[in-house]
């Protein structure tokens, strides 16, 4: 795939590189603008399952954080 893109950009190997690295930026640019935050609120990120009531959790009246 990246043989058949090379192959169809006009100009020599250092034009070809330049617009090879404009189209990488576009595309990433796209990504972080349009497609991750589209995607992000159906992703599971931020479905807990452990709510902290388990047998896991802290004794009564340890903070967190502090030594055991």
């Amino acid at each position: 795939m990246y043989g058949w893109i090379w192959r169809h950009l006009p100009g020599n190997a250092w034009i070809r590189a330049l617009i090879s690295l404009v189209l990488v930026l576009a595309a990433v640019y796209v990504l972080f603008q349009y497609v991750f935050p589209w995607a992000e609120p159906l992703l599971p990120f931020n479905d807990v399952t452990v709510d902290g009531a388990g047998a896991g959790s802290a004794p009564a009246g340890a903070e967190e954080g502090t030594a055991r």
